[in-house]
């Protein structure tokens, strides 16, 4: 394939003649190195990925205990760090950063500063996400003059790139250029009534201006296959990038479904559940994502997404069968 850099997500789908990967990283934890991040990419570079996703973490409140017995509520961001990381891998690898942008965690004001400090830096790609409500907390709330839904900050997203900015005494801004991609749910978002109300709010997102649509990670090729069909039905045209994650250990077909609100199929289940340590459930979770991947690219999906969740190990096994 071609090698691409500095290039819209869609041109890249659009111009691509030949199967590819791209990979979702996570910025490393405070306090860590970046180096501890291309520890992580430097071998799935091989694979030559169009693109990066960089995921945001919006701030958690932690109680910490003081001298005097009393609990104190403190803001802190583990994961900081993801316009400067969209940076340094464009710089390090020449290839295009996707940079993650969330409602929780932001105003209006700090997401417009964020989309100019992306502007200037280069980066041409947003995925646009509400994000998930804080650790220990049931409901999502936005911040003051922030988005409480992704299509508020999309609509943001589409008006700086026509050169509408909040304050409103810019006159003649500039405008940028951004490719937008929002997140889709074959399984449907776990706070949506039904499937049908689910695709009617994606079809309000890419009416409004998303350009592409990348999924929650699934295990069943036909929930991708009936999700991309109906969307089609309901006048969802764009490109729809099916998001991929191996299961590693045996836990994880008990913990991936209460986190990420997805279904393990029986086959799978079972096939983990008589794994005698997570080594085995490792193999046999890697055979079972290449078996997904295969069908996903002959079927004629765009490309394959991998959400790496800081392990590399089990994508680079994947990504050398198929690709």
């Amino acid at each position: 394939m071609l090698y691409y850099f500095l290039m819209k997500v869609i041109d890249v789908i659009k111009g691509s003649k030949s199967p590819y990967v791209t990979f979702e990283i996570l910025p490393p934890l405070k306090g860590k190195s970046i180096d501890s991040l291309y520890g992580i990419l430097d071998p799935l570079m091989d694979f030559k990925p169009p693109f990066i996703n960089v995921t945001y973490h919006s701030s958690e409140y932690v109680y910490k205990e003081r001298e005097n017995g009393f609990l104190e509520k403190v803001r802190i961001r583990k994961r900081p760090g993801t316009v400067g990381i969209c940076a340094a891998i464009m710089y390090r690898y020449k290839t295009d950063a996707v940079a993650h942008l969330i409602c929780g965690g932001f105003t209006k004001n700090e997401t417009e500063d964020a989309l100019i400090d992306l502007h200037y830096l280069g980066v041409k790609n947003i995925l646009i996400l509400r994000g998930d409500p804080p650790q220990n907390e049931r409901d999502f709330k936005p911040e003051l003059n922030g988005h409480a839904h992704s299509i508020g900050l999309l609509n943001q997203v589409v008006n700086i790139n026509n050169g509408t900015y909040i304050e409103e005494d810019i006159k003649d801004g500039f405008n940028t250029d951004f490719c937008i991609g929002v997140a889709g749910y074959p399984e449907k978002h776990f706070e949506a009534p039904n499937l049908s109300a689910d695709i009617k709010h994606m079809k309000e997102k890419v009416d409004a201006g998303a350009d592409y649509i990348v999924t929650q990670m699934f295990f069943n090729n036909k929930k991708y296959f009936d999700f991309v069909h109906v969307c089609k039905e309901k006048g969802i045209n764009v490109p729809i990038i099916p998001g991929l994650k191996p299961i590693t250990k045996k836990s994880q077909v008990y913990k991936i479904p209460s986190t990420f609100h997805v279904d393990i199929p029986e086959d799978l289940f079972n096939a983990i559940d008589k794994c005698k340590n997570d080594e085995q459930a490792a193999k046999v979770g890697i055979e079972w994502t290449i078996h997904q991947g295969k069908e996903l690219l002959k079927a004629g999906a765009p490309c394959l997404h991998f959400f790496t969740m800081s392990n590399p190990t089990p994508i680079i096994e994947i990504a050398k069968v198929i690709f």
